[in-house]
């Protein structure tokens, strides 16, 4: 588990920042590596993390490359936000590093088209990996664009549904629900008036609700981003018109948007032990398997479920799947010493036994088809709805652009116009959000 920063709007936006980094960028997808792998060296590795033992779990896998590759030393650094690791890879120099660790997918199609992070179909195919048969087809759209691998997973997140089982057994519900349909039921019944607000929300349907963004929502109608042509789909492919309608509907019939807003300005930080479903402000959830640790941390006193998000009612033959996303790991294109970072980089994405030690460390979801089948994979039952969500053939991602991620800022920001009720037709709407969407990624090619 992380506390990390994720998908929200902020983080997006400073992602969709990597527009201007494409003809800063000092460094090339055509760059061919010669160092020595065997030869004594030492490289840099910067990643995100910051808690004391997710800062142990990734100097532990560090130490076990090192008593493998006695040849390699690395220095790593951590709590590098991503401003900070594109500035270093603009300046380039004997400073900026030579591998890097990004909790943000979304600079995935930045990276690769700007020749930040080199191509690693080369080094694959060097060590005769074939991806394909090492991830799962999610986590390789969210690391490549238009036939650039210049990203590998790193540990995997996987959204699903919390509930809080206490108040589910008072209401007299006896299973989570399944459909979308059934969800609304269910959040209308475990919802609790008090006075102007609640004394328990079934569920914070807003999309500023931590992690109830239209991208999460989203995954569960099955949608396709963009068309053969690369042209936005938002407005043609009626997944986002139906979630966007079921999203609005639930916002009214759970006090209206005016009334939840309210009550989300008394939620405590998303990352803290204050957070809502922690406190039982409200009794579901939409979230990563990292909040089942951040909920024991925190001391909850109720019985926690976890359970696949609800599909739509005419999918719920695939009921099971959800939205995925994770960290990435690429190489600096500035590296001297990138023979030397590919034997860092395939060793933390792909070898197995150091996948399940990480995943173990960190407490997120493992990133390759053989670490979520390791028998040496500790998690408990709530967990395991995580790992099942991961291996769900029809679970997705939002998948890499060359503007960075700034397309889903511009369906946020429209979601966030629509919910309120600023915006009465929804099918106008998204064509000329799809429009916007599509000059805007125009303009970076």
């Amino acid at each position: 588990m992380s506390t990390r920063t994720r998908k929200t709007a902020a983080a997006l936006a400073a992602t969709a920042a990597l527009a201007l980094f494409a003809s800063a960028c000092t460094g090339s997808t055509e760059n061919a590596a010669d160092d020595d792998p065997d030869a004594k060296t030492t490289l840099t590795l910067w990643h995100g993390w910051s808690a004391p033992s997710e800062v142990k779990a990734i100097q532990d896998n560090v130490k076990r490359f090192e008593a493998a590759h006695k040849n390699i030393t690395v220095k790593v650094v951590g709590n590098m936000t991503d401003d900070k690791i594109n500035q270093a890879l603009r300046a380039g120099g004997s400073k900026a590093p030579d591998v890097v660790s990004s909790f943000t997918t979304d600079s995935v199609g930045k990276f690769c088209t700007s020749g930040a992070f080199v191509d690693l179909k080369p080094f694959l195919e060097k060590s005769k990996i074939d991806p394909a048969k090492v991830f799962h087809k999610p986590l390789l759209d969210y690391t490549q664009f238009e036939g650039n691998q210049c990203a590998l997973p790193l540990l995997n997140d996987a959204y699903g549904l919390y509930y809080n089982i206490d108040a589910f057994e008072a209401a007299g519900i006896t299973a989570p629900p399944k459909t979308w349909s059934e969800f609304e039921k269910v959040a209308q019944k475990l919802t609790k008036p008090k006075g102007g607000g609640y004394a328990q929300l079934g569920f914070m349907p807003n999309y500023h609700g931590y992690e109830t963004t239209p991208m999460h929502y989203a995954s569960q109608w099955s949608p396709t981003y963009f068309d053969a042509d690369g042209k936005s789909n938002i407005a043609k492919d009626p997944a986002f018109a139906k979630m966007m309608t079921y999203q609005k509907g639930l916002v009214d019939k759970l006090g209206g948007f005016a009334k939840l807003e309210k009550y989300r300005n008394t939620f405590g930080d998303e990352w803290g032990a204050k957070h809502p479903f922690h406190t039982g402000q409200v009794a579901m959830q939409l979230d990563g398997e990292w909040r089942l640790g951040m909920a024991k941390d925190a001391g909850v006193k109720f019985r926690i479920g976890t359970a696949p998000l609800p599909v739509a009612d005419d999918q719920v033959a695939d009921y099971g799947k959800g939205y995925l996303s994770g960290t990435i790991m690429g190489i600096a294109s500035t590296s001297k010493k990138q023979n030397a970072a590919w034997e860092l980089v395939k060793y933390m994405t792909t070898d197995t036994a150091a996948v399940v030690a990480f995943s173990n460390g960190i407490r997120n979801v493992p990133s390759t088809i053989e670490a979520l089948d390791s028998p040496d994979l500790k998690f408990d039952p709530a967990f395991k709805t995580f790992i099942d969500i991961a291996k769900h053939p029809k679970s997705s991602t939002t998948p890499a652009n060359v503007d960075g991620g700034a397309y889903q800022v511009t369906f946020q920001d429209f979601g966030y116009q629509y919910e309120a009720g600023k915006v009465k037709d929804l099918q106008a709407g998204l064509e000329k959000t799809a429009k916007q969407i599509d000059t805007d990624i125009a303009k970076q090619k």
